[in-house]
């Protein structure tokens, strides 16, 4: 990135002006980063609530769910997106699978989560459709199949979200023409070799790609360790996990209970860091990982295209919780075995049509925090050194790397030093910080992966800094720009904690109306609001992706 910098800046005196301006972007998230860090460990220091969190007869259990879910979430994520990626690149199935991603990632956690609990629950479509002629059953086993004490729903979900995740951050890696043709090469080298295709992509393709992936596989981690609205959703409830424990004891009305939250928050950090900490999840399961990449030494991936069925099987599962949701957003009487709804009603679309504040406060939400998270990442790429930007990383990761609850003690009380609490402004915050990583991170590649040649021919040319910009560089990337900003409208759209904490339940959003109603076994409701959760993300990377379509224009003069 420097080189372009140098080769189209005015001298030192410009190149300084840069970094200044370097350092304010900087100063612009390290501030709040800062802030928020400093009153989240002030919150987390009072010696009372930590006493009083040891003898909460609840704890032991959840916290031994959170490590098993979230543990295995993670690790059943990178395999299945190892084995993937193993078998799909390079080739054709693996271009089909990276246009699917997007609706794939517009789908919110909540939304994907509510959608598969209609399909897996006792009275559900898949229930339903084995009924008639495997079951027998005339009415709804009493299985446990949603909200199970031990947590399988939740890693089904969290692992179904969070491949499509790490498949697109290896994919902006990987469409990069320089790294592609080269992998291809050294993969094609591996199999003249004898390697079958998946030893050779765990043998030469892997370790290039995996520390590019460090950033993402914690946040993995992290979600997978503390999320909340998927856990209030299809996650265990007797008791729950850890994380909605913590946030629990923080909505509370009484002082001493907030602390306990705040506590418990601090311990979901620290498991976080001891797990990605005790010699990383990469190494831990690495034997597992090169028996599952390598097939048991080729002989089943030469037999059987796990990796095909495995996408295809991935995408059916979105489509089926798509086709469940809208299906539950118009269904009337639905008795069961029925496949299908006897009656069908508009209700819960018309009473989401009444909301359209909740509609319009969701979309101004998303477009604001997308915005601005992405005009800094576009800001930071082009004027930070990259020494900067490699040290300074981590304040930005910030809130994928801390757990919801945490992070949000610590935004929660600057918000209360600047009178930003329960505004419109204090959830824009929080919304802009959440969508900041992942902006930066869908952007990053792309970006720092330009082509320096272009910069200095511009300059042989005297064009421009600006000119540059605006008629080279920023065309090119408009694809990584509109995705990057769909990303964070997608992520903005999701955000359940923050909007409820920061606006003090006086704001009300798609995403927290579906989890209320879910909550409140609300069924056509919450399917018609987590629907809509899915559509407006879906429709902005569909717009993302019209307008980042390479147009080709007639000879100009």
């Amino acid at each position: 990135m420097a080189a372009p910098l140098r080769a189209i800046g005015a001298g030192a005196g410009g190149w300084g002006a840069r970094r200044w301006a370097a350092v304010l972007l900087a100063a612009l998230v390290a501030l709040p980063a800062a802030w928020s860090a400093i009153d989240a460990v002030r919150a987390g220091l009072e010696a009372q609530a930590w006493s009083q969190l040891w003898r909460e007869p609840q704890l032991p259990r959840a916290w031994a769910l959170t490590l098993a879910t979230g543990v295995a979430a993670t690790v059943l994520s990178v395999l299945l997106t190892m084995r993937i990626l193993a078998m799909g690149f390079p080739g054709p199935a693996w271009l089909r699978l990276v246009r699917l991603l997007p609706p794939m990632l517009a789908t919110p956690h909540a939304a994907f989560a509510i959608g598969f609990s209609f399909l897996v629950a006792p009275s559900g479509w898949l229930l339903r459709a084995l009924s008639p002629w495997a079951t027998g059953f005339d009415a709804p086993p009493g299985w446990p199949t949603t909200q199970d004490p031990w947590g399988l729903g939740l890693v089904a979900v969290l692992v179904a979200k969070e491949v499509p995740f790490l498949l697109w951050t290896a994919a902006g890696h990987l469409q990069k023409e320089d790294t592609r043709v080269r992998l291809a090469r050294e993969l094609a080298v591996a199999h003249s070799l004898g390697y079958a295709r998946a030893q050779a992509w765990r043998r030469v393709a892997w370790p290039q790609l995996r520390p590019r992936l460090a950033g993402p596989l914690l946040a993995v981690l992290a979600y997978s360790l503390t999320t909340v609205d998927m856990a209030l959703v299809i996650g265990p409830t007797s008791p729950p996990t850890l994380a909605v424990l913590a946030w629990q004891w923080l909505q509370d009305g009484d002082a001493a209970a907030n602390a306990v939250g705040a506590a418990a928050a601090w311990l979901l950090a620290f498991t976080v860091a001891g797990v990605a900490a005790g010699g990383g999840l990469w190494l831990r399961f690495a034997p597992a990982m090169r028996l599952w990449a390598d097939g048991h030494r080729g002989r089943a991936a030469r037999r059987i295209p796990l990796p095909r069925a495995g996408s295809t099987w991935l995408a059916a599962l979105y489509v089926a919780v798509l086709a469940a949701l809208a299906a539950g957003s118009v269904a009337g009487v639905w008795p069961f075995p029925a496949l299908w709804p006897q009656t069908f009603t508009l209700g819960a679309w018309a009473a989401v049509a009444d909301s359209a504040s909740t509609v319009g406060a969701t979309l101004l939400l998303g477009v604001l925090a997308a915005a601005v998270a992405l005009a800094w990442a576009v800001a930071w790429l082009e004027l930070a050194p990259p020494q900067w930007d490699a040290q300074l990383r981590w304040l930005v990761y910030l809130p994928l790397m801390l757990p919801s609850v945490l992070w949000i003690i610590g935004v929660h009380r600057m918000a209360l030093a600047w009178q930003w609490d329960a505004s419109g402004r204090g959830v824009w915050l929080a919304h802009t910080l959440a969508a900041l990583p992942y902006v930066l991170m869908a952007l990053s590649p792309a970006y720092l992966g330009f082509d320096a040649r272009y910069a200095q021919t511009a300059a042989s040319l005297r064009a421009s800094r600006l000119r540059f910009l605006l008629r080279v560089k920023w065309p090119l990337l408009k694809a990584a720009l509109g995705g990057a900003f769909a990303v964070g409208f997608a992520v903005s759209v999701a955000q359940y904690v923050p909007t409820l904490f920061l606006g003090a339940g006086r704001f009300a959003t798609v995403t927290t109306e579906a989890v209320t109603m879910a909550a409140g076994a609300q069924r056509s409701l919450s399917a018609a609001y987590a629907w809509l959760q899915w559509l407006l993300p879906a429709g902005c990377f569909a717009l993302a992706a019209w307008l980042g379509r390479p147009r080709f224009r007639g000879a100009t003069r």
